[in-house]
Parts: structure tokens; sequence; C-alpha cells
């Protein structure tokens, strides 16, 4: 496995179905080292703390292999590491 990226981001409000949702989805690519802690990573928070976050859920983890197929299904939307909330892009590790 490789760590290709780094990404956090704190939550904010964004307008979904006629109101307003708090998300911690928005991630941005870091350079340097980041201290990873108990509940998260330093910079990073989580909006929904019953589903995200915590002692069990303190890091999102997703390879980088699945963005060639999003890149095609999405082809006009930027697509930066992080994209999908992780906190570390990877490559070489997958849900299996």
């Amino acid at each position: 496995m490789t760590l290709v990226s780094v990404n956090v981001g704190l939550p904010r409000e964004v307008s979904w179905q006629g109101g307003t949702v708090t998300t911690g989805i928005f991630k941005q690519p870091v350079a340097g080292r980041v201290k990873v802690g108990r509940l998260n990573l330093e910079g990073d928070r989580q909006a929904d703390l019953s589903v995200h976050g915590g002692l069990s859920k303190a890091v999102h983890i997703y390879p980088k292999e699945h963005y060639p197929y999003w890149r095609e299904q999405f082809p006009d939307i930027d697509m930066p590491w992080g994209m999908f909330g992780e906190n570390f892009s990877v490559e070489g590790l997958f849900e299996e």
C-alpha cells in the first residue's frame, strides 16, 4: 500500500434539497505530516458524529484505483484527491 495523499477539511453548510445541511465531506490535500489523533486527523472534523469520526471511525481511506472510473462517469467534474471525503487516498489497499 502507498499513501498518495493526506486530506483534511472542516464541516461546512451547503444547500441540499431545499434546505441546509452541515457536511464534512469536503477535504483538501495537505503537504507534510499530519497528526492522527484518537478521534480524527489534525485539521479535520466530521459533521455527523453518529456515523463519522470517533474511536472506531477516525480515518476514512479510499483507493486511488477507483478514481478513473468516477472520472470517466463524470468527466466535467474536477476530482482532486479527497473528493470522496477520504482522509487518506491510497494505492494498493482495497475494500476486500
